[in-house]
């Protein structure tokens, strides 16, 4: 299923960190969400290479937002382990999943590739649904 997302928007969800970081919403199949950044002088830290912060929010986003579809509801990031494996340049795309979904607590993993697809990161994390449910 495809969903372009108007700007800060991440399927569904507005978030306006998402806007200034430039990720863009790219599309949900089979319930794996996909995330594309498009790096920016900005993002680099002193090497000239995409900055772990930036890194570790794409990673964010990706666990969120698979998280928060399979809930159907808000999620916050309870813990997140992240290895950095490779040097991020230019565009790098993001997927985040599921693995493992209970009332109260999600478990899912992410991984950021740049254009090459060789894997740049990856994350376990474990997300809890908060709010109110979209479901009825």
């Amino acid at each position: 299923m495809d969903q372009p997302s108007e700007q800060g928007t991440v399927f569904g969800a507005h978030i306006p960190f998402v806007t200034y970081c430039g990720i863009e919403a790219l599309d949900v199949q089979e319930g794996r969400t996909r995330l594309r950044l498009a790096l920016r002088p900005e993002h680099a830290n002193n090497l000239g290479i995409a900055h772990g912060g930036v890194i570790c929010t794409l990673l964010d986003v990706a666990l969120g937002t698979a998280a928060r579809l399979k809930a159907g509801r808000p999620v916050v990031t309870l813990d997140m382990q992240t290895r950095f494996l490779a040097p991020g340049r230019d565009v790098l795309l993001a997927e985040g999943r599921v693995t493992r979904a209970g009332r109260s607590v999600i478990f899912c993993e992410a991984e950021i590739r740049d254009a090459a697809g060789e894997l740049v990161a990856s994350a376990t994390g474990l997300l809890k649904p908060v709010g109110e449910s979209a479901r009825r």
